[in-house]
C-alpha cells in the first residue's frame, strides 16, 4: 500500500486503520478456501500493534502452512470449534516491520443435518 493523502494521518505516516484494513479479510478468506463449505469460518477477533512508524510503501503476505491446516482440523474434531490466531506481519520497503496484526479465526464444523 503506498502512503497516500488519504492513508495519511494527522503526523505524515501510514494511519493504523488502513494498515488493518490492508490485512483484515485474509486469513479468513484462505481458510475458507483451504477447509471449504463443511466449515463455517469467522473473523472472531484482532490487534494491531504498531512497532514503527510507516513512512513509505508497505506490504504483507499471507500464508497458512498444511500442518496448521491439520491442527485446526484436529482441534475441530476433538473440541467442537477452534479459535486460531494468525499473525500479519506489515513491512515497509525497507523490510522492516511496521505493524503486526493478530487475526483470530473462528472454525466450526458444519451441521451434517443442516444445509
Amino acid at each position: 500500500m503506498k502512503l497516500r493523502w488519504y492513508n495519511r494521518n494527522y503526523v505524515g505516516t501510514h494511519f493504523g486503520g488502513s494498515l488493518y484494513a490492508m490485512c483484515d479479510p485474509f486469513y479468513m478468506i484462505l481458510l475458507m478456501d483451504i477447509l471449504g463449505n463443511q466449515y463455517i469460518v469467522w473473523d472472531k477477533a484482532a490487534k494491531i500493534d504498531f512497532v514503527k512508524p510507516g513512512r513509505s510503501t508497505v506490504y504483507a503476505e499471507f500464508h497458512i502452512p498444511d500442518e496448521r491446516v491439520d491442527q485446526i482440523k484436529k482441534e475441530v474434531e476433538e473440541k467442537g470449534k477452534a479459535l486460531p490466531e494468525f499473525i500479519a506481519e506489515v513491512k515497509d520497503e525497507q523490510g522492516d516491520v511496521v505493524a503486526r496484526v493478530h487475526k483470530f479465526i473462528y472454525v466450526k464444523k458444519k451441521d451434517a443435518g443442516k444445509k
